[in-house]
């Protein structure tokens, strides 16, 4: 069985025609509600409290540590496996 497959025609416009559609604008009520929009979801998001330094100085030490014990537990996995 032999077959042969058309090969697809692509199609050329010669001149290029311009498109159908009308490019839409928005318009500057949709522009401002917008943005007002952006702006209140940016106020509802902020935080309630302002975090002080001490407690910013603790949280990078806990960082610190949890990093520190993450990197001594992959060492000692890592002696414990055997050699090849």
């Amino acid at each position: 069985m032999q077959t042969t497959l058309t090969a697809t025609q692509s199609r050329h416009d010669h001149p290029p025609q311009p498109a159908l559609a009308p490019v839409r604008r928005v318009g500057l009520i949709d522009r401002l509600a917008l943005r007002i929009g952006i702006a209140l979801i940016t106020w509802g998001r902020r935080p309630r409290t302002i975090e002080t330094r001490e407690r910013r100085a603790n949280h990078i030490e806990q960082e610190l540590a949890r990093l520190e014990r993450e990197r001594l537990n992959e060492r000692v996995l890592r002696l414990m496996i055997p050699p090849r």
